[in-house]
């Protein structure tokens, strides 16, 4: 079994633009080695009032990883420079690889923006290796329907990446990447099998949980030894939460803002091709 070394919580909220309330659950700016993931924010629960104009936040770059946003509650509306596009609710995942380069907007859907109403959803950075940094650009849509589900017997798993017990999920990923989105039951009590020599962290989400004998409730995450090819958890009420599990890249990370790489030189280089257009441009809305 693997180890409990580490438990992060954040109480802070702050908005990205105006449509996403987060609390910043991991970051690699505080953490001090959680490779190959760099960032999660958590957003929500929150509530919308009925609006005329999408709340959001609008064009801006990302270069050297990966963003994969989870909806639960609501809607999200994705734009980008390489003109990829597209909707994605409860249950859907959007999986954009920034790599070389990236424009894009993310702003609630026109729907949901007529509507209003419950919002929550997950945004996770996940690192790319050095030879893949400057990489095409991609974008993955995948709906709930695609993802597999496995039976936890007290819960159930949806497989976004990577694989649990011989079923495999639809995301594709650069490095070996776990991303199972769970649900236990109440009084559930299940044993996962983890990759030995990965980084693992477990998101609560919502409810409360102890996971090999740790406790851990709502907003919180466990980081795990690498050491180790399992976990235990126990669920004491009806509980969300996302296993994470990748092989971590030993590479330095340097980051400013919305770059990620792994030198100083690559930074300022980002910098100036973002100033110089080199990114692309947004098509007109």
């Amino acid at each position: 079994m693997k180890t409990i070394i580490a438990r992060h919580t954040n109480e802070q909220r702050h908005w990205v633009g105006d449509g996403f309330p987060v609390r910043s659950l991991v970051s690699y700016h505080t953490m001090s080695d959680v490779s190959p993931f760099l960032l999660l924010d958590y957003a929500g629960p929150h509530v919308f009032e009925p609006a005329e104009t999408p709340r959001g936040v609008g064009t801006h770059p990302h270069r050297g990883f990966e963003t994969v946003t989870i909806v639960y509650d609501g809607e999200v509306e994705h734009r980008d420079s390489a003109g990829n596009g597209g909707v994605i609710g409860p249950g859907d995942v959007q999986w954009m690889t920034a790599a070389g380069g990236i424009l894009h907007e993310e702003f609630h859907s026109a729907g949901f923006t007529r509507t209003g109403g419950p919002f929550r959803m997950v945004q996770l950075w996940v690192n790319l290796p050095a030879k893949d940094k400057m990489a095409a650009p991609g974008y993955q849509s995948i709906v709930d329907a695609e993802i597999p589900v496995v039976d936890l017997g007290g819960g159930r798993a949806r497989i976004i990446a990577g694989e649990l017990g011989g079923t495999a999920g639809p995301a594709r990923t650069f490095t070996p990447v776990n991303v199972w989105d769970v649900r236990l039951d109440r009084d559930a009590d299940v044993t996962l099998a983890l990759p030995e020599g990965h980084t693992t962290l477990v998101v609560v989400l919502s409810g409360h949980v102890t996971v090999n004998g740790t406790d851990a409730g709502t907003a919180e995450v466990l980081e795990l030894s690498r050491v180790g090819d399992g976990v235990r958890i126990a669920a004491s009420g009806d509980s969300a939460l996302l296993v994470l599990t990748g092989a971590p890249i030993d590479e330095p990370v340097v980051g400013y803002g919305p770059f990620v790489m792994n030198s100083e030189a690559e930074i300022r280089a980002a910098v100036n091709d973002f100033n110089s257009g080199r990114f692309g441009a947004m098509a007109a809305a």
